[in-house]
């Protein structure tokens, strides 16, 4: 008798396994390996003669706009001229004033802090909005530049675990856009609105998820001309030097983008089991492929076009810039550096050194580079300036036309 109890038990146990296997998928059916490369490059202190081992395109100069700033992350134009900078390590906004127009900060006041984690930063009908991990909050905008009382939009985002740098817009249609990346470096994700793109109805402040498989577009924009919504996704770690490309997509209402089945142009993960109910080579099939592919472990951070700004040349209008904060999974260290991504009839078809020089020789004996700098944030102002900040040395750089 005991030993038909123990065979019911363990037939039992065996029919209750059954849907959670099938819910986690097959196991992949090829061997693979995770290439794990940790490799910083050498940490250089900025000091001033550095700025001029930058490089910037013929007939433009780059100068430091401001510098001891710990850690300065993302940027936005102010009303009154000046810029807001989010530092989510010190948890506070600032806002810069150039004064005199030789684009130099000569101000500097802290107009929110005891924000943990403030990243993404948006204006619209004169509120500064701010988000962090998990909320989203807006402050009416003074006279002066400074902020009004808090208002608490959204305080339950999902939690951004090794990803949490929330960055947000507003879109041609009104509606407010929030870039969620996924829990960890290759999770198959629970919440749904993790590596994802919301949107969010500013009449309500309801959300949804407009799309999907998105593993982190920390940097993304509209269009001047077509009004898409652009971004560019990081690609995964662990799998090697080359491979999974930083991706450009073109998001659109709907869209998977394979995450984390498959990057690029729907190339399959061959590490990945399968998504429950399927194979990952049919799954795919359904998926959104990448527009413009770009070497691995740049990691992308904002982006940001041209909008016929004054003293931009006409040519860059409808082109975009992205900072690559640089690698740490790379053998040889690549990005950390501004590139110009070049869009043909609304489509990006090239990437091409915008701003440059940050990474130099460091110990040859060792055979490991330097750097003194990641770019993070960028802005063009309504005068054409091109602010871009360094969040290892807390500079801000300048770029501006000088023909």
């Amino acid at each position: 008798m005991k030993n038909m109890k123990f065979y019911y038990l363990l037939v039992f146990t065996l029919w209750c396994s059954l849907p959670v296997f099938a819910q986690r998928g097959l196991p992949p059916k090829e061997k693979t390996r995770t290439i794990h490369i940790t490799k910083y490059p050498q940490h250089l202190d900025f000091l001033p003669e550095m700025v001029k081992l930058l490089k910037v395109p013929r007939g433009w100069e780059v100068s430091v706009a401001a510098s001891g700033l710990g850690r300065p992350r993302m940027l936005y134009n102010a009303p009154n001229g000046g810029i807001y900078v989010t530092r989510r390590d010190a948890g506070d906004v600032l806002l810069l004033k150039d004064n005199d127009g030789d684009n130099k900060f000569e101000d500097l006041v802290t107009v929110l802090y005891e924000f943990k984690g403030v990243h993404g930063i948006t204006m619209k009908d004169n509120y500064l909005y701010l988000c962090n991990n998990t909320q989203l909050r807006r402050y009416p905008v003074l006279a002066d530049g400074k902020l009004g009382e808090m208002e608490l939009l959204i305080d339950d985002l999902p939690s951004g675990g090794q990803h949490p740098n929330r960055t947000i817009e507003f879109g041609p249609d009104g509606m407010l856009y929030i870039s969620v990346g996924t829990l960890c470096n290759d999770c198959k994700e629970s919440d749904k609105e993790a590596a994802s793109m919301l949107q969010v109805d500013p009449k309500t402040w309801e959300r949804s998820i407009f799309a999907s498989g998105l593993r982190n577009t920390i940097g993304f924009d509209f269009h001047p001309a077509t009004g898409e919504l652009w971004g560019i996704d990081n690609g995964g770690d662990a799998k090697g030097d080359h491979w999974p490309p930083e991706e450009v997509n073109h998001i659109v209402k709907g869209g998977n983008y394979g995450y984390p089945f498959a990057y690029g142009k729907r190339e399959v993960d061959r590490s990945r089991e399968d998504p429950q109910g399927d194979v990952k080579e049919e799954w795919v099939k359904t998926t959104m492929p990448s527009t413009l592919e770009l070497p691995a472990h740049m990691a992308p951070i904002a982006f940001r076009f041209f909008r016929n700004e004054p003293n931009i040349p006409s040519g860059y209008s409808g082109d975009g810039l992205v900072a690559w904060h640089g690698s740490w999974n790379s053998s040889k260290p690549v990005g950390f550096k501004v590139q110009r991504i070049r869009f043909k009839n609304g489509t990006p078809v090239k990437a091409e050194d915008f701003l440059t020089g940050f990474l130099k020789p460091g110990f040859l004996m060792f055979k490991r580079k330097a750097r003194f700098g990641r770019p993070a944030g960028i802005i063009i102002n309504p005068t054409g300036v091109v602010y871009v900040s360094d969040d290892a040395n807390g500079v801000i750089y300048a770029i501006k036309k000088t023909n």
